[in-house]
């Protein structure tokens, strides 16, 4: 039986979820593609450089925020469900996701009413060109803030409900290890819990009041640093469910198993110790912060290299014994008797070979010296491209066409289509990524309307200003063809008859290594979240107290105006 008929509660909110998510992804993509070719001056007739900091904010936010944290819930959802064996809590399920439709809809009607001429609410005009990284002074429609707020607290209880499940699955199985998705899911929300407090502190106390008009003026260096808080562990609450899919499912479609259950968990426990206390790696620029609390960060952002070299071994050692399961012999010939034919399989391996140079990248980013030479320049866009863009969004849909079979009863439709769509998302993202790591080394700057690439020299870098200027654009209408090719897909399997002998097989082998050869300790929430919590205090308390002490006697900025 597939997942559609032995948990319907939970499937039709995965299916609720994953809708939401697609839609999401869709207009960000579009968005997208209109700000590739305006930036690079490719054609300029869409909108005006006054609307495209609207549209780039509406792209971050959709595909950053949106699209992320509702296909993640509706991925966790599928992944309690399925590990546990257990419909989840509907009635505290379906509040979090009709509480962050809600919060979707207010941040998108803010992002959307100025370009549209929309009426002003609440006195205040709707606008919000203050792009994915909102804070002061830049400053936005109060319903982009509350909106905000919705999809943060609507992943809160979103987290509960997975939480009440397990709590229930363990109070029937008492002294058995929790089955290894479950594990990592409630290991990332724990993350997200601690991670979020910074975000919602800024949002909550700060930047909505201040949009209201209740307080006058806020400390910009504050509410920068609580956004940064929750800006640097944010990726990795979109990479830890690449992560649980190239772990948990990734080896089966290879034909293999999992290699070692006890790296997983110690990965995921890394990832709860370390995410949060690395965001003054963003911030190495802002003259208000010690130098000491900038290497420290330096240093956890380096230590995160662990887990990620760790997940290296252990799922290409997981998808090796897989391909030699299928008569795979040699030191690299192995890899030709993998199944690349298999959109599910191909995108989810091509998104971990993209991660691998966004984590190189990432180096980049994170060294306090050489960090000075790429801030603030394309390159960053080229590096989270890879990330989000890349190492999460195409394991989101890769994985979608081995998913949505399960959680809809019908057979994948437009199987060719979906067979090339995630080649030709890797080669749009490898040609855009590329020419933006390019000409950020030459100092060109991001978050700009103008084409400004012939105001920078390119002597030292192969190729031209054209070249560059063509690639990002040639790349962009790719990836944009990709994710057509993908939305194109999954709305014929939604809309197909259900009927045909479905290829979905939701048994899951044992790992080589299973949860029996890992210490208890790794289950033991209690610990590691108080671990985390000390690193977090060591990493950003003295900042922020001092941050505090000096708002009493400086209180900051009005906002910028616009």
């Amino acid at each position: 039986m597939v997942f559609v008929d032995e948990y319907p509660k939970t499937s039709k909110l995965v299916r609720s979820e994953f809708i939401v998510a697609f839609v999401a992804l869709g207009i960000g993509a579009l968005f997208g593609i209109v700000q590739a070719l305006h930036r690079t001056g490719m054609f300029r007739g869409f909108v005006s450089s006054a609307d495209y900091y609207t549209l780039l904010t509406g792209h971050g936010v959709l595909l950053a925020l949106v699209f992320t944290t509702f296909f993640i819930a509706g991925l966790f959802a599928w992944g309690v469900t399925n590990s546990l064996e257990r419909e989840l809590p509907q009635r505290i399920a379906w509040s979090a996701f009709w509480l962050m439709l809600t919060g979707t809809v207010l941040a998108a009607v803010a992002i959307l009413g100025g370009v549209f001429g929309a009426p002003s609410v609440f006195g205040h005009d709707l606008e919000a060109d203050v792009l994915f990284t909102f804070y002061a002074p830049m400053k936005a429609h109060p319903a982009f803030y509350v909106g905000a707020a919705l999809i943060i607290v609507g992943s809160w209880i979103a987290g509960l409900a997975y939480f009440k499940a397990l709590w229930a699955w363990r109070a029937e199985n008492p002294g058995e290890r929790i089955p290894l998705k479950t594990f990592m899911i409630v290991t990332t929300m724990l993350m997200w819990y601690i991670s979020t407090i910074g975000v919602a502190v800024e949002v909550v106390v700060f930047l909505i009041p201040w949009s209201l008009g209740l307080i006058s003026q806020v400390d910009p260096l504050l509410t920068r640093t609580l956004f940064w808080y929750f800006g640097h562990p944010v990726v990795y609450f979109w990479l830890m469910p690449a992560y649980l899919v190239w772990y948990t499912i990734l080896p089966k479609l290879a034909g293999g198993r999992l290699f070692s259950d006890p790296l997983a968990r110690i990965v995921f426990v890394l990832f709860l110790l370390l995410s949060t206390p690395v965001g003054f790696h963003h911030q190495y620029v802002d003259p208000g912060i010690p130098e000491g609390f900038k290497f420290i960060a330096m240093t956890n952002t380096m230590f995160l290299l662990l887990p990620s070299l760790l997940t290296a071994f252990t799922v290409v050692a997981s998808v090796e014994h897989g391909a030699r399961q299928r008569g795979g012999e040699g030191y690299f010939n192995w890899l030709r008797s993998l199944p690349w034919g298999e959109p599910a399989f191909a995108g989810c391996m091509l998104a971990g070979l993209m991660f691998a140079a966004g984590g190189f990248s990432g180096m980049i980013n994170a060294g306090m010296n050489i960090n000075y030479l790429i801030h603030n320049t394309l390159w960053v866009p080229g590096h989270f491209h890879l990330t989000v863009g890349t190492a999460f969004a195409l394991t989101a849909m890769a994985i979608s066409y081995w998913l949505v079979p399960q959680i809809t009863g019908k057979k994948l439709q437009r199987r060719s289509v979906a067979i090339a769509q995630p080649y030709v998302w890797f080669v749009g993202m490898a040609l855009m990524s590329n020419a933006m790591h390019r000409a950020g080394l030459a100092g060109i700057p991001r978050r700009t309307a103008e084409p400004t690439y012939d105001e920078f020299a390119f002597e030292g870098l192969v190729g031209t200003v054209a070249e560059m200027r063509l690639q990002i654009a040639i790349g962009g209408l790719l990836l944009f063809l990709g994710a057509v090719m993908f939305l194109a897909v999954m709305a014929e399997t939604w809309l197909a008859h259900r009927g045909g002998r479905l290829s979905v097989n939701s048994d899951f082998p044992a790992p080589l290594s299973g949860p029996e050869h890992s210490p208890r300790i790794l289950d033991n929430y209690k610990l590691w979240t108080a671990i985390a919590l000390v690193l977090i205090v060591i990493a950003y308390g003295p900042p922020l107290a001092s941050m505090l002490a000096d708002g009493v006697t400086m209180p900051g900025s009005p906002p910028i105006p616009v």
